[in-house]
C-alpha cells in the first residue's frame, strides 16, 4: 500500500497507516473459513486494532473484504463504543457511494465485520501516482458529496474523510469506508455541537483545533474542499513538517492553488476552505455551484430496495423498539454472548437469552400461565413482562424484541434481592415450562 504522495517541490508527505478494504495487495494468504460461510484469502491491510482480509462468500462465490477485529484489543483500547457505533453507523447507510456492511459475526476472541469489495483499490493510491484532470476531479468530487449529504440527511457525521478512507469499485466509482470516528446525531451535547478532537492532521477543520465545539457536518465539508483540492493538485493544500506549523496553515486557511486550477475550481475551494464553518458553503450550495454542476450532475437515487430499508429502519438503527441492533444478534448464544464486554450501566444482573417462533403474545402468556402456578406477580411492561416475588426477593425483566418476521429474541435478566429460592424457582419451574418456546438458533447460524 502506498504511504506517501510526492509534492511538486519533492517533498514527501506522510499518511496514517490505514485499515483498506481494497484490491490492491501482495500479501501472503491465509488458509481459514469463518463460520463455513467464507473463505480468508490475501490480507489486505492492517491497523492497529484490526486486520482486513480479501475473502469468498462459500454461497455465491462473489468477493467480500472482512474486518477481524480482536475484542482484547478493543477493551484494551477502551473501543467498545467505536465498534458499537461503527456497527450501527453502517448497518444504517445504504447508498451507491458507501462501502456496504453485509453482517457481523462473532467467535469468543474476534468480530468480523463481512463488508463490500472494492475491488479498485484506494483512491489515494491511484492520486499519489499524479495528479487528476480537473473533469476526473469534479467526476470523485460529485460521487464523495453524494454519499457525504446522504450521510449528513441521516445524523451521520463522517469526521475521517480523506483520500485512504475513499475506495473505488470495479468500475472505478467511489466509495467512502472507515466510519470508526464517525458521530451521530445523539452525539450532539446541549449546545448544539460536537467536541471529541478527532482526524486525520492535514484534513482536519481549523474549528476543530480551536476546541470550541463544531458542527459535524461543517467540519466534512471542510474535509472534502481538502481532497478535491488534492484531486486536482496532487499534494495537500495545508502541509508543514513541523505539525503545529501546519496546523498554524490550517488555522489561518493559507493556500496556494496550482497554475493550472480554473478560476471556477479556485473560486470553489475558497467556499469549501473557508476556516469561518458558519460562512462555509453547505451541501445544497455545493451541489448549485456552476463549477460542481459543469457535466450536469444528478445525484444517484437510492433504490427501492433501499427506501424499503430505510422506512423499516426509519428511527435509527440504535434506536430501534421491534429489531435488534447487531450486537444483540451476534449476542445470541452464550458462548459468544458480547453484552459483558459492552455493558456500562452499572448494574450486576444474571440473565439469559433464547429465540422463538412464537409470536410475543404467545410467549408473555406462557410466563403469566407459570408466573400464576408458582404463585409470582407478572405485570405485563412495554416490551414483554415483569416478574417479581411476592416477598420482594427477586425481579425478573422478560423483553421481547423482533429478529426477523418469523424470529424473535426473548432476553431475560433477573435482579435478585434477597436469599430465597428464587434461582431454584427459574431453574426448576419456569425454565423447563418455556422449553418448548425455543428454537435451537446455535445450531443453525453460529458454530465454533
Amino acid at each position: 500500500m502506498p504511504e506517501r504522495v510526492i509534492e511538486d517541490d519533492g517533498s514527501p508527505l506522510s499518511t496514517s497507516s490505514s485499515v483498506m478494504l481494497a484490491g490492491d495487495s501482495n500479501n501472503s494468504e491465509v488458509s481459514q473459513n469463518i463460520f463455513e460461510k467464507y473463505e480468508l484469502g490475501k490480507l489486505l491491510g492492517c491497523g492497529a486494532f484490526a486486520k482486513v482480509y480479501h475473502a469468498r462468500d462459500l454461497r455465491t462465490g462473489q468477493s467480500v473484504a472482512i474486518k477481524a477485529v480482536s475484542k482484547q484489543r478493543i477493551l484494551k483500547g477502551n473501543l467498545t463504543g467505536h465498534v458499537k457505533r461503527e456497527i450501527s453507523i453502517m448497518h444504517r447507510l445504504r447508498h451507491p457511494n458507501i462501502v456496504r456492511l453485509h453482517e457481523v459475526l462473532a467467535t469468543k476472541s474476534k468480530i468480523y465485520f463481512v463488508m463490500e469489495f472494492a475491488k479498485g483499490g484506494e483512491l489515494f493510491a491511484k492520486v499519489a501516482k499524479g495528479r487528476f484532470s480537473e473533469d476526473l476531479s469534479r467526476r470523485y468530487f460529485q460521487q464523495l458529496i453524494s454519499a457525504v449529504g446522504y450521510c449528513h440527511s441521516r445524523g451521520v457525521y463522517h469526521r475521517d474523510l480523506k483520500p485512504e478512507n475513499l475506495l473505488l469499485d470495479e468500475n472505478w466509482d467511489l466509495k467512502v469506508t472507515d466510519f470508526g470516528l464517525s458521530a451521530v446525531t445523539d452525539q450532539i451535547r446541549p449546545d448544539g455541537l460536537l467536541h471529541t478532537l478527532c482526524g486525520t492532521p492535514a484534513y482536519v477543520a481549523p474549528e476543530i483545533l480551536a476546541k470550541k465545539g463544531y458542527d459535524g457536518a461543517k467540519v466534512d465539508i471542510w474535509s472534502c474542499g481538502v481532497i478535491l483540492y488534492v484531486l486536482n493538485a496532487g499534494y495537500l493544500p495545508f502541509n508543514d513538517t513541523n505539525l503545529m506549523a501546519m496546523y498554524r496553515k490550517i488555522y489561518k486557511g493559507e493556500f496556494r492553488c496550482p497554475k493550472w486550477t480554473s478560476p471556477e475550481l479556485k473560486r470553489f475551494l475558497s467556499r469549501l476552505l473557508d476556516t469561518n464553518p458558519s460562512t462555509r458553503i453547505t451541501i445544497d450550495e455545493i451541489m448549485d455551484d456552476p463549477w460542481f454542476n459543469r457535466d450536469g450532475f444528478k445525484d444517484r437515487k437510492v433504490s427501492q430496495l433501499e427506501r424499503e430499508y430505510e422506512l423499516l429502519f426509519k428511527d435509527g438503527f440504535d434506536n430501534r423498539k421491534e429489531f435488534l441492533n447487531a450486537f444483540d444478534i451476534i449476542s445470541l448464544s452464550p458462548g459468544f454472548d458480547l453484552s459483558g464486554m459492552f455493558r456500562n450501566d452499572g448494574v450486576s444482573l444474571e440473565g439469559e437469552r433464547f429465540v422463538s417462533l412464537e409470536s410475543p403474545e404467545t410467549i408473555v402468556r406462557r410466563f403469566e400461565e407459570v408466573a400464576k402456578e408458582e404463585k409470582v406477580r407478572a405485570t405485563r411492561t412495554k416490551n414483554g413482562v415483569r416478574l417479581e416475588g411476592y416477598k420482594g426477593d427477586f425481579i425478573w425483566s422478560v423483553d421481547i424484541f423482533r429478529l426477523t418476521e418469523e424470529l424473535v429474541v426473548v432476553e431475560i435478566k433477573r435482579r435478585e434481592s434477597g436469599i430465597g429460592t428464587s434461582i431454584d424457582l427459574w431453574k426448576h419451574k419456569f425454565r423447563p415450562g418455556l422449553n418448548n418456546l425455543v428454537y435451537e438458533l446455535d445450531r443453525q447460524i453460529i458454530r465454533n
